[in-house]
């Protein structure tokens, strides 16, 4: 025969959670180290951390110390707060959050905080069930923990959020010095995109900057919106019938991408030489390039759009 499993308020169980849950967890810590799966010894109880207690500090198994904390109700931003500052008194790297019923705020914080820190932190919620006439057990289920997956999130969110930051920067000194001999981006702000730009003087037509980790790029995007794609093309056309006459005064080969597949064209110039993850000490090298790239690339195709009939 199968038995039924029933759950029981955990007040019937443990009726204080100082006196009762955390004495519990302290004479049966095995049972939380099977859960979790990390080895916990010497848990003591009560122990000082500021003017604050923190209801367990166990040991892991290289000795380094653990920070346990128990709600019999439901998570709540107080005991975050207090899990945060036991971490950093008791110079811990492992956090156990043990708790009756998990908000989901509370769930996206934690996760957050794995993905984000060096810090390991572990969401656990306690039930009390019977099967049958039995006594009442424990039943503990991790509802957020540390993986390897969440590091590698956290990690490439923080690459991500630095990027942004980087190109942000990249911009601002790149919009600075181009102020000294262009007026082309004069009223342009910095971005954090990957790419910035200004008018051509025709509608869809921008003179754009982009920037890759270790190269840049100058052109002209043709895309005057939806359903335009015939006069993309046609622009397109009328501009590489003077092909010669473009490349010769910017004094280089320009690459054309009719894009055939998609509906919007572009004349580009790749430059080398670095972009923005490289030293910043190179920069201004890189932007003087730039600079001067875009102006030769202006004025060899500014006459040539501006006899442009839409």
């Amino acid at each position: 025969m199968i038995g039924k499993i029933t759950r029981v308020p955990l007040r019937s169980v443990w009726k204080h959670e100082a006196y009762d849950l955390t004495q519990w967890l302290q004479e049966n810590i095995d049972v939380l180290s099977d859960v979790i799966d990390l080895t916990l010894s010497n848990p003591e109880s009560e122990q000082s951390a500021g003017s604050f207690s923190v209801d367990i500090v166990a040991e892991d198994e290289n000795g380094i110390p653990v920070v346990i904390e128990n709600q019999l109700e439901k998570s709540d931003h107080d005991h975050l707060g207090k899990l945060i500052t036991y971490l950093v008194a008791m110079g811990s790297k492992t956090a156990i959050w043990i708790v009756s019923e998990p908000r989901p705020e509370h769930i996206a914080a934690v996760t957050w905080l794995n993905e984000s820190s060096a810090v390991n932190f572990y969401l656990l919620k306690i039930e009390a069930i019977k099967i049958g006439d039995s006594e009442p057990a424990p039943l503990l289920t991790v509802i957020v923990g540390p993986s390897e997956e969440g590091k590698e999130v956290g990690k490439t969110k923080k690459e991500m959020a630095e990027r942004y930051v980087l190109r942000e920067k990249f911009w601002s000194q790149l919009l600075d010095n181009s102020k000294q001999k262009t007026k082309l981006h004069a009223n342009i702000s910095p971005t954090q995109h990957s790419w910035l730009g200004t008018g051509a003087g025709k509608q869809g037509l921008a003179f754009n900057y982009a920037i890759r980790k270790h190269e840049t790029q100058i052109e002209l995007y043709i895309d005057r919106g939806k359903e335009k794609e015939i006069e993309n093309k046609k622009i397109f056309d009328e501009l590489q019938k003077n092909k010669e006459s473009i490349e010769q005064t910017f004094g280089e080969p320009l690459n054309w991408e009719r894009l055939d597949s998609k509906r919007a064209c572009r004349i580009s110039k790749k430059l080398d030489g670095g972009g923005y993850r490289d030293e910043e000490s190179k920069w201004e090298a890189i932007h003087d390039k730039m600079i001067d790239c875009m102006s030769r690339f202006e004025k060899s195709l500014k006459p040539h759009i501006n006899k442009i009939i839409i």
